[in-house]
């Protein structure tokens, strides 16, 4: 087999992502027949068809498909090993990182202190949902995502998933909510109304298992997915928080918010997921390894 022509691969790739001649040749500003031409020499090249005609559209065939992931799998490290390069000969290196929006502040907080404030790093930090977050650091626009939702991973998937840290479930409320007196947990949810993370978590389901165990159908005040409005609905005395304290630890510290009760065996997940990247930002080997080591000691 000839030696392949990354030009081709290009040219093979834009074809592929606009399903037409026409759209791919506009788009690159080449001729229609001069790009015929180049997928025509690339599929000699490789001793394979990469596309059949359907309609007025082209879609790939099997070859095509395979064609097309090594493609982007070569383009990725090319764009990868540009970037590393670009980085290594300035002053400053940059950290990109995804954040879940729902996730607590003072976890992320804790994840990156050891980076905030030195000279020669540069934190960038983007919040949104889990899917396009994971986009992003596909795309290698992001280094991290840091999330408590495991992406599903099969032997195809690019995904290595971090165990970051594991923060303990209490019930928080506020000092004239608990009051003087100390109550049972299972006193607390049948007296009290509750604040739950909403029921697509791990932690819903987990609190969910835990009140049927105790045989009470518990009042809910609230429900949301995000853990800075559960310490706002904590703070405006809602009714009782289930949450991390770590979420809250300033309110704790300050004495508005107390801990009512321990929820034993309930825990929130903190994870970093990043992709297999044969050059991986050299930012983030220590503090992945920080973060494990003092979840390891937690």
């Amino acid at each position: 087999m000839a030696q392949l022509n990354l030009h081709h691969l290009r040219l093979f790739r834009a074809v592929a992502t606009e399903q037409s001649l026409t759209a791919a040749a506009r788009r690159l500003n080449l001729s229609q027949s001069a790009l015929s031409t180049q997928i025509r020499i690339l599929e000699q090249s490789l001793g394979h068809d990469l596309f059949e005609r359907r309609g007025r559209g082209l879609v790939l065939t099997e070859a095509g498909r395979i064609a097309l992931d090594h493609a982007d799998a070569i383009f990725r490290v090319a764009e990868d090993l540009s970037a590393t390069l670009r980085e290594a000969g300035q002053g400053r290196r940059a950290l990109r990182v995804g954040a879940l929006a729902t996730l607590s502040r003072n976890l992320q907080m804790k994840f990156l202190r050891p980076l905030i404030g030195r000279p020669d790093v540069e934190v960038v930090l983007r919040s949104g949902g889990q899917a396009e977050l994971l986009r992003g650091l596909d795309a290698m626009a992001l280094d991290v995502v840091l999330t408590n939702l495991a992406p599903p991973r099969d032997a195809s998937s690019p995904w290595l998933v971090h165990r970051l840290d594991e923060q303990p479930v209490s019930l928080i409320g506020t000092p004239a909510r608990i009051g003087a007196g100390r109550r049972a947990l299972a006193t607390l949810l049948e007296e009290e109304p509750v604040i739950l993370p909403t029921p697509e978590t791990a932690l819903r389901a987990g609190f969910d298992a835990l009140a049927s165990r105790l045989g009470i159908v518990v009042s809910i005040a609230a429900e949301a997915d995000d853990m800075a409005m559960l310490r706002l609905l904590a703070r405006e005395d809602a009714g009782l928080a289930v949450i991390p304290p770590i979420v809250v630890q300033d309110e704790l510290a300050t004495g508005a918010l107390l801990e009512a009760a321990k929820l034993e065996g309930l825990t929130e997940t903190f994870l970093a997921v990043t992709r297999d990247r044969r050059f991986p930002n050299p930012l983030l080997a220590p503090l992945l390894g920080m973060s494990q080591d003092e979840a390891d000691a937690g």
